[in-house]
């Protein structure tokens, strides 16, 4: 049952990736504008925002990360990205 599990994951990820490798005439990349802000812990236990100015972000149209890109589906969903320090 494993093993099924398994091969049926290496299948999908093996024709998404196949999908964004040999596009045909689509674009398998997109962008999305993020808008990070770092959340900066003071010693009186606060936390301090400071906000950056909007970045373009290049994802990839599939269903897994390819070539270091996350997919748009997920970009889309975290466009606020808190950096902790």
């Amino acid at each position: 049952m494993l093993l099924v599990a398994v091969l049926i994951v290496a299948a999908a990820y093996a024709g998404d990736f196949l999908s964004v490798k040999f596009p045909g005439t689509r674009d398998p990349f997109g962008t999305v504008q993020t808008k990070p802000y770092y959340a900066v812990r003071k010693k009186n236990k606060q936390t301090e925002f400071m906000f950056l100015d909007p970045q373009t972000e290049v994802c990839v149209h599939s269903l897994f990360p390819h070539f270091g890109d996350r997919p748009c589906w997920y970009a889309e969903r975290k466009k606020r990205e808190r950096i902790d320090m």
